[in-house]
C-alpha cells in the first residue's frame, strides 16, 4: 500500500512537471512574406524554404530565452509581387503580433512595407530586395543581408567596359522599383566608363512579347543589351532575340535574372550563352557554410533552389541571434540588438551599417555553360 502510495504522488509530481514544462514552451512566429503565386512564384517558394529550414534548424535547438524554451513558426504570406498586397501581408503580420519579418522578395514590394514595420514596431531582413532606396528613410526596423543595386549595377558595367571592352549599349527595364532601379546604376556607370548607350526601352514585370521593343533595339546596332527585371520577361526575351538574328549581342542583368529557372525559361534558345547576371553575395562554393548547406536544401526541397534562400535562412537566424543577445522575444527589446550583430553565417559574417546595410557586401558575376549558372569570379 505505502509503495503504490509513493508511485501515485511520483506520478503525480511528473505530472505537474511535465504540464510546467509544456507551460514553459512559448511559441513565437517569424513572418515571411514573397510572391507564393504568379509568375515569380518560384523566387518566393524558394524564399520560404530557406525560413522554413531555418525554424528546423532553431527548434532542433531547443533555444532558451527568457527563461522559456522557444518553439519557433513561421507564419507565410504571399504578396504575389504586388505593392499593395505587400503593405497588406506586412499589416497582417502587424496585427498577428509576429517577433520578425524575412522579406520581401521584390524592391516594389518591400519599400512600401518597411514603412508598416517600422510603424508598428517589427523588424524585417530582407535577403533579396536590392533597390537603395530601401534604407534611405532610416528605419531602425529595416535591414538587408545582400549587396544593393548600386553594387550589382556597377559591377555589370565594369565588367561590359574593361573586361568585354563593349562600347554599345541599349538598356531595358521593366518599370519596377527593381528593374528600374539597376538599370539606372548600371546606364550611369557605363556611361562614366565611356560607353553610349544607344537606345532605352521600357516593359512590364506581365509581357512576354518584346519583339517591338527588340527590333528597335537591333536598329540601334549594340554590342550589349541590359535589362533590369526578373526571369519570367528574361527568358521570352532571349528566344525573341535570337529569332530576331540577335545572336551576337551580350546580354546583362542582375540577380533577377541569374537564377536556374532562366535556362528553362528561355527553352534552349542559344542566346542563354551570351547572359552575365550578377548576384549580391559570394557563390555557393566561396559561402562559408555554402555547399554544405545546399546539400540539405536539396534533400528537403529538390530542384527549387533558384537564389536568395540562403540569405532567408541567414536573416531567420540573425533575428533569433539578436532575440538571444537581448534574452527577449519582443521586438522592442531585442530590435536595438540588430544593429550590433555580428553572426557567421551560411552566406557570409554578418554586420551592419548604421542604416542597416550589409558591411562589406561581396558580388558574384554568373555566365551559363551547357545551360548551367557558373561563376566567373
Amino acid at each position: 500500500m505505502q509503495l503504490k502510495l509513493k508511485l501515485t504522488i511520483a506520478s503525480a509530481a511528473a505530472a505537474v512537471a511535465g504540464l510546467a514544462a509544456a507551460q514553459d514552451v512559448q511559441v513565437v512566429k517569424i513572418g515571411h512574406v514573397a510572391p507564393i503565386s504568379g509568375a515569380q512564384a518560384h523566387y518566393g517558394k524558394d524564399n520560404e524554404n530557406g525560413v522554413r529550414m531555418a525554424i528546423e534548424d532553431l527548434n532542433a535547438q531547443n533555444v532558451v530565452i527568457g527563461g522559456k524554451r522557444i518553439r519557433f513558426e513561421i507564419q507565410a504570406e504571399d504578396d504575389a509581387a504586388d505593392p499593395k498586397q505587400g503593405t497588406a501581408a506586412a499589416q497582417k503580420l502587424c496585427d498577428a503580433k509576429v517577433a520578425g519579418v524575412v522579406g520581401h522578395l521584390n524592391s516594389g514590394t518591400t519599400i512600401p512595407a518597411s514603412k508598416v514595420y517600422n510603424d508598428c514596431g517589427i523588424p524585417h531582413i530582407t535577403g533579396a530586395a536590392t533597390n537603395p532606396n530601401l534604407t534611405k528613410p532610416g528605419y531602425k526596423t529595416t535591414y538587408r543581408i545582400i549587396a544593393n543595386d548600386n553594387a550589382l549595377g556597377a559591377g555589370l558595367a565594369f565588367y561590359a567596359a574593361d573586361a568585354l571592352k563593349l562600347k554599345r549599349v541599349a538598356v531595358i527595364d521593366d518599370r519596377t522599383a527593381y528593374g528600374q532601379g539597376v538599370a539606372e546604376v548600371f546606364k550611369r556607370t557605363a556611361l562614366s566608363k565611356g560607353m553610349t548607350v544607344v537606345d532605352e526601352q521600357f516593359t512590364t514585370d506581365k509581357a512576354t512579347d518584346f519583339m517591338a521593343i527588340l527590333t528597335a533595339v537591333k536598329a540601334k546596332n549594340p554590342d550589349a543589351i541590359f535589362f533590369g527585371g526578373m526571369d519570367p520577361q528574361a527568358g521570352p526575351m532571349l528566344r525573341q532575340m535570337e529569332q530576331l538574328g540577335l545572336g551576337n549581342v551580350k546580354f546583362f542583368g542582375g540577380d533577377g535574372i541569374c537564377t536556374s529557372e532562366i535556362a528553362k525559361l528561355a527553352a534552349g534558345a542559344k542566346t542563354l550563352g551570351n547572359v552575365v547576371c550578377a548576384e549580391g553575395g559570394a557563390s555557393l562554393a566561396k559561402m562559408p557554410g555554402g555547399e554544405a548547406w545546399k546539400k540539405r536544401y536539396d534533400a528537403k526541397y529538390p530542384n527549387q533552389f533558384q537564389v536568395y534562400s540562403p540569405y532567408t535562412y541567414d536573416a531567420t537566424f540573425v533575428l533569433v541571434d539578436a532575440m538571444k543577445r537581448a534574452n527577449s522575444v519582443d521586438p522592442k527589446v531585442y530590435t536595438p540588438r540588430l544593429i550590433q550583430t555580428n553572426f557567421k553565417g551560411v552566406t557570409t559574417t554578418i554586420a551592419f551599417e548604421p542604416n542597416g546595410e550589409l558591411k562589406n557586401p561581396s558580388i558574384t558575376l554568373y555566365v551559363y555553360k551547357d545551360g548551367k549558372k557558373s561563376a566567373l569570379n
